[in-house]
């Protein structure tokens, strides 16, 4: 529903998520009038301490205070409980409770200081447990306080007076404005919007330099993160409340499909036994793409052994051998990339982990086992990397002889020139071919480099024709449908389970703003049991919900109308009022769609999709198509699966042909130290 009205702005909370925190505050102010009264009876009578008078008096008011503080706290809570997301009504009178909880904190903060005074002054010759239980409430009056200033700060949202109040009275005429008024409205919004969060950016990488690229790349985001749901008035908590909801249902359309169903293949998909030969291929490469993380995955991978075995070939200094290899930023790095491709120090040509915004680490080594001359990209690992990725804007990219329109995501096409100039310019893949002339040219990478090898071996493939790329984890708005289909002929992508980076678009992601709306809007349940049964079903598991809805058949053109009580849910004429309606109709997105690269080999887990740990997992992997990856799901295993150390363990499950463990650190760790 739309935030909350209260001191004349809109906030970042709305009036049904104040059952919880106040829930919790209660709790804890209960037992603290407890603690008092039994302190105050037992005590009665016996307070002949220097500070006695006073202390009695100081008990009696605070009982009084936490007594009206407590049952203002019980209003809050069972008044923000009534009602649903979308019916916010009987919940009228939360603003005039705030105000008065608001209100109790000037006394509560006067009698803190009063308490404290006590304390230092005259609490001489009182019993300890006396002084004890005061100190204690002064402690706790000011961890509360101060609790409350942060959540305040949290709530806080730049952009409430912009979307002030409206009285229910005038939203007829604000609907009725001309489209070019309603437009430069959304308009300065948006501006305003892009302008705030261009802020918060400089301030979160205020340790980077504020250069050119810099500058853009925050522009670029700030217009990004900006666009979604500023044509909505959710908050926060209806965004939680809408992924439990969208988690669950997605599980029980999953659960009623039918076990036989097996991924429909490509039209281009090779035959099965090309599918094995490519998954050896797939595990042997995934070596490589773990390596160029360097020391921190390494260590991550190895908790127990990882830093006794880097920390000696670290401490020496082995000039000679680095020497023979190009790059910089070595170190603990080059010793991490040794244990886990089994390498020699000569099998390498070039390393780099210089890293800035749009240049992002990467090796060259030439691999003996497959005859090949290997590139690895490493994957997002800095919040360099992070602006990278979130520069998600089209940028052209001419590739020759590729008909139809080419294009790639801004920020990985850069990374992808980068170290296609420090390829070629600088003669690394010439000096490498120069050693071993007849070998082929093989880049692969994970996530970030995933997408930056796939668009690196697009750049390269009218060089090398045949060059072969195997992308793990690729991001999913990576390059134009052109592209992909170029891509096919060299281009292996590898996804795993239910990873949410393949699945990561612009048009996805307004297709996930789409289906959260409308589950919030139809659900006739209160939020506060929603987000309860969404964390104890994404811990424990258990049944989905049953989904009680009261609108089945609502229409966007309800969603418009004024809430009771608040706002309307959608801004009228905006992307999200449109393509809102009530069947599953896709957004009609304003962005240029981006695809997967290349052939999609697809990797799932076998048996249920929930398991303990420690359980036994077998894998099947099947050719995808692109369709496959057009919507995010919703699961615990989102990011899980999109781990490097994950996917490794999975195709070393696929071609080893046994299961593993849910939980196999020990197991995980042997697989990073085999070639």
């Amino acid at each position: 529903m739309p935030g909350m009205v209260v001191f004349g702005r809109r906030w970042g909370i709305a009036s049904d998520d104040l059952v919880l925190p106040g829930a919790f505050e209660l709790f804890i102010r209960v037992l603290w009038w407890i603690g008092i009264l039994t302190l105050y009876a037992t005590r009665k009578g016996k307070f002949d301490c220097h500070g006695g008078a006073l202390l009695h008096s100081y008990l009696i008011v605070l009982l009084v205070l936490l007594a009206f503080i407590i049952l203002t706290l019980c209003a809050i809570v069972y008044v923000s409980a009534q009602g649903t997301i979308m019916n916010p009504g009987p919940r009228r009178s939360v603003p005039a409770l705030v105000y008065l909880r608001a209100l109790l904190y000037i006394p509560e903060l006067v009698w803190a200081c009063l308490g404290a005074v006590w304390v230092s002054d005259d609490s001489g010759g009182c019993e300890p447990a006396e002084v004890g239980i005061v100190l204690g409430t002064v402690v706790a009056s000011w961890i509360i306080l101060l609790s409350m200033f942060v959540g305040v700060l949290i709530v806080f949202d730049p952009l409430g007076s912009l979307r002030g109040p409206v009285p229910i009275g005038q939203y007829s005429g604000l609907r009725d404005l001309e489209s070019s008024e309603s437009s430069q409205l959304f308009y300065s919004a948006r501006s305003l919007a892009v302008r705030v969060w261009e802020s918060r950016l400089r301030l979160l990488c205020c340790c980077l330099p504020q250069d050119d690229n810099h500058r853009a790349a925050f522009s670029s985001i700030a217009q990004l993160v900006s666009g979604f749901f500023s044509d909505t008035d959710l908050v926060p908590s209806d965004i939680a409340a809408g992924l439990a909801l969208l988690h669950q249902e997605q599980d029980k359309v999953e659960q009623c499909k039918d076990p036989d169903d097996v991924i429909p293949h490509s039209p281009s998909s090779p035959i099965r036994e090309d599918l094995e030969i490519e998954l050896e291929k797939a595990a042997h490469c995934m070596q490589f793409a773990v390596a160029a993380y360097g020391w921190p995955l390494y260590v991550y991978s190895n908790p127990f052994t990882g830093l006794c075995k880097l920390s000696g070939d670290c401490c020496r200094n082995p000039r000679a051998e680095y020497d023979l290899v190009g790059g910089d930023n070595l170190g603990c790095n080059f010793n991490s990339i040794l244990h886990v491709t089994g390498l020699q120090y000569r099998d390498f040509i070039h390393i780099s982990f210089h890293n800035q915004i749009y240049e992002i680490p990467f090796f060259v080594a030439l691999d003996h086992k497959r005859e090949a001359v290997l590139v690895a990209v490493r994957g997002t690992l800095s919040l360099k990397d992070a602006l990278t990725d979130l520069s998600a804007e089209c940028e052209n990219l001419p590739v020759e002889g590729v008909s139809g329109a080419c294009y790639a995501h801004k920020g990985i096409s850069q990374a992808a020139n980068y170290i296609y100039k420090k390829l070629v310019n600088d003669g690394i893949l010439s000096q490498a071919f120069s050693i071993a002339p007849e070998y082929r040219l093989v880049i692969t990478g994970h996530s970030l480099g995933a997408g930056t090898a796939s668009l690196l071996a697009v750049l390269l493939r009218s060089t090398y024709p045949t060059l072969q790329c195997y992308a793990f984890s690729p991001p999913g708005g990576l390059m134009s449908k052109a592209l992909a289909e170029y891509s096919k002929q060299f281009v292996v992508s590898v996804v795993l389970g239910k990873d949410l980076v393949p699945r990561l678009s612009i048009p996805n992601m307004e297709d996930l703003k789409r289906r959260i709306l409308k589950m919030v809007s139809n659900c006739s349940k209160p939020k506060y049991k929603i987000l309860l049964h969404g964390c104890w079903y994404e811990v424990f598991g258990g049944t989905p919900d049953d989904f009680p809805t009261e609108m089945e058949n609502r229409r966007e053109e309800e969603l418009s109308q004024p809430l009771l009580g608040g706002g309307s849910l959608l801004v009228q004429g905006s992307t999200s009022y449109q393509s809102l309606s009530s069947d599953d109709s896709p957004t009609h997105s304003t962005h240029l769609p981006l695809y997967l690269p290349g052939r999609i080999m697809y990797i799932t887990e076998d048996g249920p999709t929930r398991r303990h740990c420690f359980s036994q997992v077998r894998y099947r992997a099947e050719w995808s198509s692109e369709m496959a990856f057009r919507s995010v799901l919703i699961s615990p295993r989102m990011i899980a699966d999109h781990m490097p150390d994950v996917v490794l363990r999975a195709l070393h499950s696929l071609t080893s042909d046994r299961p593993f463990s849910l939980c196999p650190s020990s197991l995980s760790n042997s697989h990073l130290n085999v070639i």
